[in-house]
């Protein structure tokens, strides 16, 4: 007799916890083969506002953390990540990848956890600035998060696209709420245990399966929701964006190339705001003055 598949249930990561979809709704996506891979959690608004309220919990603690310590936990979900590589690659073929495709997204997936560990503790001192000015002041103009973050993955390249989406957004000390890939989730969930067991605090990334049809309105309407980062929206997305977004001036980032092709720094300011100080000091006419 012919042995049946126990097709796994991929459950949502909310708050460093797995929970099942407060709807019940399940989908299963089929692979290259037409088999279906698996049973997957079909998100609701409800599940959402779940996970802005770990994202919330976990915003102050994650902020406030030493850059070098963020640094330190974004190259272990590298190190994870490189362990359970295997897995991946076979994850991204099932889901319709070349083998040889497979491979490079995983290595440059953790090439990519690197990369963003390096800027941590740089970014700072890369980009904030000192002002001239002509009073007395010293004035200068440093990044800080903006807060909670909402953000939709790219549906192409579903592991790269999704670590090149949260990434850039933790890197300055928001907290996140990411849509995965609706076609193909099996590595968003396989990533989720990776970051359970990697030190990020729980609740700083929060992963959601589904449909963007469904959720986006939910995302970009969020009063608790600071900005909503996504790559590849149709330009009916983008309107209804940009459109539900005006309740609280939620800030819209729509990266114009797919993010998972895009190694730059400059994602990490996408989710930044600029603090500029004004610090008196004391001088003297003759221009000897006192710092």
């Amino acid at each position: 007799m012919k042995r049946l598949e126990v097709l796994k249930t991929y459950k949502l990561y909310i708050g460093g916890q797995f929970p099942r979809t407060e709807s019940g709704r399940y989908y299963s996506p089929t692979g290259a083969d037409g088999q279906s891979l698996g049973n997957i959690c079909q998100s609701s608004r409800k599940d959402f506002r779940n996970a802005v309220v770990a994202a919330k919990g976990a915003l102050g603690g994650w902020a406030s953390r030493a850059a070098f310590n963020r640094s330190q936990i974004l190259y272990r979900i590298g190190e994870m990540l490189e362990g359970r590589s295997a897995q991946f690659v076979d994850e991204l073929i099932k889901q319709g990848s070349t083998e040889a495709d497979a491979r490079q997204e995983v290595e440059d997936s953790v090439d990519r956890c690197v990369y963003y560990a390096g800027w941590c503790d740089k970014y700072q001192q890369v980009f904030s600035a000192v002002n001239p000015v002509s009073s007395s002041h010293f004035n200068f103009s440093i990044y800080e998060p903006v807060g909670i973050v909402a953000a939709i993955a790219p549906e192409e390249k579903p592991l790269l696209g999704l670590l090149g989406t949260v990434l850039p957004i933790i890197v300055g000390g928001n907290s996140c709420v990411v849509l995965a890939s609706g076609n193909s989730p099996l590595s968003a969930i396989t990533l989720a245990e990776v970051l359970a067991t990697s030190d990020l605090p729980g609740g700083v990334i929060n992963i959601l399966t589904g449909f963007r049809e469904e959720l986006l309105p939910f995302m970009v309407s969020h009063m608790e929701v600071n900005a909503f980062v996504a790559s590849d929206l149709s330009a009916e997305h983008l309107k209804t964006a940009k459109e539900e977004s005006i309740h609280n001036l939620k800030r819209i980032i729509h990266h114009k190339e797919n993010i998972a092709d895009c190694e730059s720094p400059y994602p990490i300011l996408s989710t930044q705001e600029v603090k500029t100080t004004w610090h008196p000091i004391e001088s003297s006419i003759s221009g000897g003055g006192k710092y």
